[in-house]
């Protein structure tokens, strides 16, 4: 089975790098070696070297049990919590809905 690469821009690149040496920190602040935290995710040693490298060919489920092993499983919640975009694209989809039924009930004179 051939696997693709997903293909980043360098600055996604470089954010994805970042994740990874922050794994690695995590790792390194408890006195965790790479075999411990792999043993405890269950995922070979080479796969955390890849995740601490920040590699985005590794699948999310094993950053998840890495982030398990380290005890900091519940920072997964944080992806995409802060939707700012998101919330005013739905406020302005709000805004012009109430504007439109406000007209159409002879709300506006």
């Amino acid at each position: 089975m051939n696997k693709k690469r997903p293909i980043l821009l360098p600055k996604h690149e470089r954010m994805l790098q970042q994740v990874g040496e922050q794994f690695k920190l995590a790792r390194l602040r408890r006195k965790l070696s790479a075999e411990q935290i792999s043993e405890r995710a269950d995922i070979g040693t080479s796969t955390l070297w890849r995740i601490e490298k920040g590699d985005p060919g590794v699948a999310m489920g094993n950053y998840f049990q890495v982030l398990t092993a380290l005890g900091l499983n519940k920072d997964i919640l944080e992806l995409a919590s802060d939707d700012e975009l998101g919330r005013k694209i739905q406020d302005a989809g709000l805004i012009s809905k109430k504007g439109s039924k406000e007209k159409k009930g002879g709300l506006v004179k």
